[in-house]
């Protein structure tokens, strides 16, 4: 899939691209911003961020195939084999870091160490797209049940850091079924705006 598949994919189902919503949420933030994906697979999500502007963006998978494809599409975007239950970098790292559609993956007894580990590398800012609802919910996936979930996970990140707040929320209903998916950025209040980060790649 390329830029203009997924543009018109998020059209079809929201009713605005990816390129809309990436620019009502993050077109006021400095274009030399360290950014991290985590569970980037092909990398659409930050090859989107690279046409905006965005210069310095890393992202993780677990699956090496999906890593070399994303370098080979985009050689300025840094691939690394890691999980999102243990980032192989250092305490603020990262100005933003953000996942879109991982979350809804993690099991609700293992979701906690994923959110505290996005929260320790990103200096700034969480930015997230992920199923909506109220209360954990099962999704069913390929059949099955226990494999997939939706929730209020913006709600999970602030209450477990009361330092973070909502710089920007919205619910994103679909067009022809009764879903809703949300887009967060949430902020760390003691963050400022300042010079990017130059904290690099993973530890060794």
């Amino acid at each position: 899939m390329d830029l203009q598949q997924m543009d018109a994919l998020y059209r079809g189902r929201y009713g605005r691209s990816r390129t809309d919503l990436n620019r009502l949420f993050l077109d006021d933030l400095p274009r030399a911003m360290r950014i991290l994906e985590v569970g980037a697979n092909l990398g659409n999500q930050l090859l989107c961020l690279r046409k905006m502007g965005f210069t310095r963006l890393v992202g993780i998978d677990l699956q090496s195939d999906a890593l070399l494809r994303l370098h080979s599409r985009e050689r300025t975007v840094a691939p690394v084999l890691a999980a999102g239950q243990s980032l192989p970098f250092a305490e603020d790292a990262f100005d933003l870091v953000f996942t879109s559609g991982l979350l809804i993956h993690i099991p609700p007894d293992a979701v906690r160490r994923v959110l505290s580990e996005i929260y320790r590398c990103a200096r700034s800012y969480i930015w997230g797209l992920e199923y909506y609802a109220d209360t954990y919910t099962s999704v069913e996936y390929r059949g099955q049940l226990g494999m997939m979930w939706k929730t209020d996970f913006a709600t999970l990140y602030l209450d477990a850091f009361p330092d973070l707040e909502i710089a920007r929320k919205e619910r994103l209903r679909y067009r022809e079924e009764p879903l809703e998916d949300e887009m967060f950025l949430l902020r760390k209040r003691a963050a400022q705006i300042r010079t990017p980060s130059h904290s690099s790649g993973p530890q060794t």
